[in-house]
């Protein structure tokens, strides 16, 4: 057994790995991407519907699953690589998610394209806390700061440009479901490989199968203050699953808008200004960050209601840039003050707490939105949405100021 150990680390030690800064850009690549499959579906939705011909629910139920399973999975598997390295669970989320986009492109029925959303929500839990926690540890000394921005940055980047890809490709293409899922089937097989020679940055730790035990591991230090930030993450998913998931079924019912571009460019701004709002606010304190995020997403809410009642496609505009922005800047504030404050061994185990709630969030409020759609209709049910996201997001600010007062 010794010598079996002993050509495995040798073999390892020859293994031809990538420098740590070209591991970095890499992985920052991987994290946009396995956004960018997630945001693909909410134009697409609207074009399976025509062509199968279910219910306008079963698009906020394709929504919610892919939650649900994403928080399932970062439940149980969020802090699996502070026990066995980041590399190896990147490696196997990646090539998960190759699955899911080999489903999708042979999907002949609605029900292979919600199988095929539940097996790409276990691919992005998977790798959403191993591939942060390496994003900010395979960051160059001097890009340090950056490393961290990318935590923020890159899913809400990801998902805008999957959301834009695919409505462009829903506009113009003859088989757009068709192009999308061969495109990111073909790059995700790339990054899975990639990931192979990326070297890994985390100490191995015994408890990897006691830490498969569905539970939320957050370090003490950080608790008070994460707590206060839960309404803000709350709030800011719920601003998303807005504009990905319901916002597509509210153009067709309210504003009798048919084409798949404009839902998809309403989301892709949203997640386009919550991207640069989390990018170009780093000089700002945490605190301060959070307070000007959920005040805008409080009023993008305000704005969104609005339209509908006034039929303003202007006021949906102006809803998804302001809260869009509001959900970067707050998410920004709540990843900036949080990480500092933890080992590197226990990040992955923080960001499943706050991946935990947000998704927990995107899922339950999707599918309830749905239940709601096939009874009060999409203008009532989107107008209490938007009622229950600027509620939720006051209470976020409430709590940002008492904390910062004491």
């Amino acid at each position: 057994m010794t010598a079996l150990l002993e050509r495995t680390n040798n073999t390892a030690s020859r293994w031809p790995f990538l420098s740590r800064g070209a591991g970095f850009a890499g992985i920052s690549t991987a994290m946009v991407v396995i956004l960018v499959a997630a945001g693909a579906p909410t134009p697409l939705l609207p074009i399976y519907q025509h062509q199968w011909g279910f219910q306008p629910w079963v698009l906020t139920l394709a929504f919610g699953v892919y939650a649900f399973s994403l928080l399932v999975a970062i439940l149980v598997i969020g802090s699996l690589s502070d026990h066995i390295g980041r590399r190896p669970l990147m490696i196997s989320a990646l090539a998960i998610d190759l699955v899911a986009m080999l489903m999708f492109l042979a999907a002949p029925s609605i029900g292979w394209v919600i199988a095929a959303r539940v097996v790409q929500g276990v691919a992005t839990g998977a790798a959403s806390s191993a591939l942060s926690a390496a994003v900010v540890e395979l960051a160059p000394e001097r890009f340090k700061k950056l490393g961290a921005q990318m935590t923020s940055m890159a899913p809400l980047a990801g998902l805008a440009i999957g959301a834009l890809f695919a409505g462009v490709l829903a506009e113009f293409a003859t088989d757009a479901p068709f192009a999308v899922w061969l495109v990111l089937a073909v790059v995700i097989a790339a990054l899975t490989v990639f990931a192979v020679f990326t070297p890994e940055t985390a100490t191995r730790k015994p408890g990897a199968l006691a830490s498969l035990n569905p539970r939320i591991s957050l370090p003490g230090q950080v608790r008070r203050l994460y707590w206060t930030t839960v309404p803000g993450i709350v709030g800011g998913f719920m601003t998303m699953t807005l504009f990905m998931g319901l916002v597509p079924a509210l153009l067709v019912a309210v504003f009798k808008v048919d084409s798949p571009i404009l839902g998809s460019l309403l989301a892709a701004f949203a997640l386009a200004t919550a991207t640069a709002g989390s990018a170009l606010t780093s000089r700002f304190r945490p605190p301060t960050l959070r307070i000007a995020g959920l005040s805008a997403m409080i009023v993008g809410a305000v704005l969104f209601i609005g339209s509908i009642g006034a039929t303003s496609l202007t006021l949906l505009w102006a809803a998804a840039i302001i809260g869009g922005g509001g959900i970067g800047v707050s998410f920004a504030g709540t990843t900036r003050g949080l990480v500092p404050e933890v080992a590197p061994h226990d990040r992955a185990g923080l960001f499943t707490a706050v991946f935990f709630v947000g998704y927990l969030a995107m899922g339950s409020s999707a599918i309830i939105a749905g239940l709601f759609i096939g009874v009060a209709g999409a203008a009532s049910t989107a107008t209490g949405f938007g009622v229950v996201i600027a509620i939720v997001t006051l209470f976020g600010v409430v709590a940002a100021a008492r904390l910062n007062r004491s």
